[in-house]
């Protein structure tokens, strides 16, 4: 997916994208140092329009502080961002007159800028998107489905 100000080539992992002048590119537009078109300006959550949308009307939605991934995310941040997140895609919906949205946030893999940000897409039947875009891979028995969920619920102790 795109994000603010990259090429095809910084979506790789290995390949963050950062502000030329240093830091962090959503910092910078936390800032005011970088130009975006803000749609939802809150204390702790910005909204801008990715420069390059998968479809018009693409947003990113950002916590002010930097914070890299949804794990770093101080729990008396969620509401306020996913409640951003939350106005931004009826507003998207409603001003585009959507038929819906896709509502991703990417954690370290194919996260391009390494500053948390969620992206809401405006969507139409038909529009040629896909559900998922990668492969499904089916657990090979009940058994190995039984143990990836006690596996997970292990590490949530």
């Amino acid at each position: 997916m795109s994000d603010h100000e990259h090429d095809h080539e910084a979506e790789r992992p290995d390949r963050p994208v950062h502000d030329p002048r240093g830091g962090c590119v959503f910092c910078a537009v936390v800032a005011g140092a970088r130009p975006a078109d803000f749609v939802l300006d809150e204390p702790l959550a910005l909204a801008f329009l990715d420069i390059k949308p998968l479809f018009k009307g693409h947003v990113l939605v950002v916590p002010r502080a930097h914070v890299e991934t949804l794990s770093d995310l101080p729990a008396e941040s969620l509401a306020p961002l996913f409640g951003a997140v939350q106005r931004v895609c009826a507003a998207v919906e409603s001003a585009l007159g959507a038929h819906g949205s896709f509502v991703a946030l990417n954690n370290k893999v194919s996260q391009s800028v390494p500053h948390l940000h969620v992206h809401v897409v405006p969507r139409r039947r038909k529009d040629g998107l896909r559900g998922f875009f990668w492969p499904r891979e089916p657990y090979a028995s009940d058994a190995e489905r039984e143990e990836f969920a006690a596996r997970i619920k292990a590490a949530l102790r």
